[in-house]
């Protein structure tokens, strides 16, 4: 009797032990489904470049790149600026947001030296230069000409008007639109937003 007991107790034993492994191994499967689930889920860059999606305007092909992990700081082949700086250069305001709210470097420095708050205060578009200065960018740094932000505008529209129209030959084939009057108007109030 002692032996039959001995041997219920063992096979009742097994029989824990064999549930327990069983119940282990589902949850591991489980466990690697989820994890195939989650990487066939990764979010893939979309075919159109961020550059390209930035200066376009195409705001969700940005958040796209964003969310699959795209390099927010990669150098445009042109002049070495960052998406943030071709969205203050374009004035697409809801491109640099989102690329600010992303992490995106905000004191990158293009090919000139020039940051997105230089470009934004060069271009006179406040609503990013307010981002930019919202989110600590730095307004001390100076550009390879040794401008910081605020001396991009400090002075009289007249003399730099010729780098306007030099830039606007330049990038009008890109979508850039100069609005002369507006820049004019516009650059003390930059400026008083740098000081």
């Amino acid at each position: 009797m002692k032996t039959l007991i001995s041997t219920s107790g063992c096979l009742i034993f097994l029989a824990l032990l064999l549930i327990t492994v069983t119940a282990c191994n589902d949850k591991k499967e489980s466990a690697s489904e989820n994890n195939a689930t989650a990487s066939q889920q990764k979010v893939e860059p979309p075919q159109i470049d961020i550059h390209t999606a930035v200066v376009t305007g195409n705001l969700d092909a940005v958040k796209q790149h964003i969310a699959a992990g795209t390099n927010l700081n990669e150098k445009d082949p042109f002049g070495g600026s960052s998406p943030l700086i071709s969205a203050a250069v374009f004035g697409k305001t809801a491109e640099a947001q989102a690329l600010i709210e992303a992490g995106a470097d905000l004191n990158f420095k293009n090919n000139d030296g020039s940051t997105a708050l230089h470009s934004s205060a060069f271009f006179c578009r406040p609503e990013i230069v307010k981002m930019l200065l919202d989110k600590g960018a730095d307004k001390t740094i100076k550009n390879n000409y040794g401008a910081t932000a605020y001396e991009t505008v400090a002075g009289p529209f007249t003399d730099v008007k010729s780098i306007y129209d030099m830039m606007g030959k330049v990038l009008e084939p890109m979508g850039l639109k100069l609005d002369y009057a507006y820049l004019e108007k516009t650059r003390p109030e930059i400026a008083a937003m740098l000081k």
